[in-house]
């Protein structure tokens, strides 16, 4: 998880959060989700963060949402990344949908803006 945010972050995503979904579903244990102000940034946000899992020895189970999507799910298994543009992001509003899970301070992981 702290890969991916690093990743997203060196590509300047906007709004990036954690959510520890762990407790609340069992088809993860954590949310990365984030969005951009272009689906151009989009992809270059996913192409980092799936380069910095290759570098890592991560495994990726499965990328849904081509590079020039508005949304793009990585799923690592234990972590679900979500790419979105900022109205797709405020359109389907998954820290609402997902409002019993914790969020997990990533302070530290983060630039200041």
């Amino acid at each position: 998880m702290e890969t991916a945010v690093k990743a997203a972050d060196s590509k300047h995503a906007n709004n990036i959060s954690v959510l520890n979904i762990s407790e609340v579903s069992i088809m993860a244990d954590y949310f990365v989700i984030m969005d951009a102000s272009s689906q151009r940034q989009v992809g270059a946000i996913v192409q980092e963060i799936l380069d910095q899992m290759g570098k890592n020895d991560v495994e990726v189970g499965h990328v849904e949402g081509k590079r020039d999507s508005k949304w793009i799910l990585i799923d690592l298994h234990d972590v679900v990344i979500h790419v979105f543009v900022s109205e797709e992001r405020d359109f389907y509003n998954l820290e609402k949908l997902w409002s019993d899970a914790p969020e997990v301070d990533i302070s530290g992981l983060v630039t200041e803006e």
